[in-house]
């Protein structure tokens, strides 16, 4: 579907929308990163297939799918008719067990030889506290190692980042440590310290230090907010040893990478595997199911009573969630919806590689198709760090071009291009035509 034309396009709606928003909610929005500003925040009325239709009708090719939980497209009917049966014939949450828990967690197994035992949650952010806790729990220590570039939830202790808008790497500094936003707790930062990727130095350093504090290292081995810039093979199976040798848990966030990198995830693509694993988004499909596990013994620690993690939540495992996820996973595993995605994402890279080189310039992707990222740079980015030598304020024009013309995507490059299974229906021909008029654009400094 090719989307509306920018030229003529009302926005009326959208603002009468916005400016009734904003009298009941701060910023006019749900969650704060769905504001893109006063003339560019979206307001969907309705979504199928990879296509998203706007309250005023524009049409868009959707690349973002909702930071990554769509893989086999919106709406798909395998698996709203499982969870339409769920509701019409079991419910949707009691606050007692199901058998379909222990059959979700069976599939996930089936893919997924890291998993042992599983326990679920409603979202990444609630995934990776359990995950964090358990393996507190098991080690009795505290300290929290995260990679720079890495995003593992809106709490507290993973709120903390890299000031890279403020750094250069001429002056020879770290860059600064800096929160999210306020409000965050200050003893917080105290809980963790943070490395960039790829860095054997700095993670042999922090080990060297604080190794006997460290109770994990969360990483994200292709980062979902970060251009999915990659850990190199290497990199990770120094870090899987060094954890081993200091006694700390590794934690592999596939909040974005579960079932969409690969059917067995990040950590099938790599040959590595985490002491505990966090999974979401792409496991439902778009519905909100997330979940944590890994190995036995670790996992048994949570119970009741003294000595134990305390694991709860009212809406877990809701019946609406695990039959999506049923749903998804069965899809995903005996069918070839992945690797259709993955194939549309290859081919989609050589249209853009095409358009790039007619305006003679550098680039370079990451990432696999269902989630790469662009980096206009003459290399690929080995961290964060590296990331800021791309020239990104002209991905930025040229993202935003490609909005005008119906292409929606994140307009910041640490967003990866998402795709899923209904990709595969898309005009190709249709995306290099705007994507070549949204670069001259962008090259050219005009807006369209």
């Amino acid at each position: 579907m090719e989307g509306q034309s920018a030229q003529g396009t009302s926005r009326e709606k959208t603002k009468a929308s916005l400016d009734h928003a904003k009298e009941h909610m701060p910023l006019g929005v749900a969650e704060s990163y769905r504001y893109w500003g006063e003339k560019e925040t979206v307001f969907v009325e309705e979504m199928t297939g990879c296509t998203l239709r706007d309250v005023d009708g524009k049409e868009y090719i959707d690349f973002r799918l909702g930071y990554g939980p769509i893989i086999l497209g919106y709406r798909d009917p395998r698996v709203d008719q499982a969870v339409i049966h769920a509701i019409t014939h079991r419910g949707t949450t009691c606050g007692f067990a199901n058998p379909l828990d222990a059959q979700v967690v069976e599939l996930i197994k089936e893919l997924c030889p890291n998993i042992e035992k599983m326990r679920f949650a409603n979202s990444g952010t609630e995934a990776v506290m359990g995950a964090v806790r358990t393996a507190r729990g098991y080690t009795n220590r505290q300290k929290i190692v995260i990679i720079e570039g890495g995003f593992h939830g809106l709490y507290d202790e993973m709120m903390w980042r890299t000031d890279l808008e403020n750094w250069s790497a001429d002056e020879g500094k770290e860059p600064a440590v800096i929160p999210y936003g306020i409000g965050l707790s200050a003893l917080s930062r105290e809980l963790m310290d943070i490395i960039p990727l790829n860095s054997f130095e700095a993670l042999d350093d922090i080990f060297a230090e604080k190794g006997e504090e460290i109770a994990a290292v969360v990483i994200e081995p292709i980062m979902g907010n970060c251009g999915s810039i990659e850990a190199t093979p290497e990199y990770m199976k120094h870090l899987r040893g060094t954890c081993d040798k200091y006694g700390s848990m590794l934690i592999i966030d596939e909040v974005k990478s579960g079932f969409r990198v690969a059917k067995g995830g990040v950590q099938a693509y790599y040959g590595v595997q985490a002491d505990l694993t966090t999974y979401a988004k792409a496991m439902g499909n778009g519905y909100p199911i997330a979940a944590f596990g890994g190995r036995a013994e670790v996992m048994d620690k949570i119970f009741f009573g003294k000595g134990g993690v305390v694991h709860g939540g009212t809406y877990t495992a809701n019946l609406i969630g695990i039959s999506a996820a049923k749903a998804t996973l069965e899809i995903l595993t005996h069918t070839d919806a992945l690797q259709t995605a993955e194939n549309t994402g290859q081919e989609i890279m050589k249209i853009l590689g095409r358009v790039f080189s007619s305006f003679g310039l550098p680039y370079t992707f990451a990432g696999p198709g269902t989630m790469f990222g662009i980096h206009l740079s003459e290399s690929v980015p080995q961290n964060y760090r590296d990331w800021k030598s791309s020239d990104n304020e002209l991905y930025t024009r040229f993202a935003k071009n490609l909005i005008q013309l119906g292409i929606m995507l994140e307009p910041d490059s640490r967003e990866p291009w998402f795709l899923c299974e209904a990709h595969a229906k898309m005009d190709l021909g249709m995306l290099e035509d705007k994507c070549q008029k949204a670069m001259k654009a962008a090259v050219d400094k005009i807006s369209l």
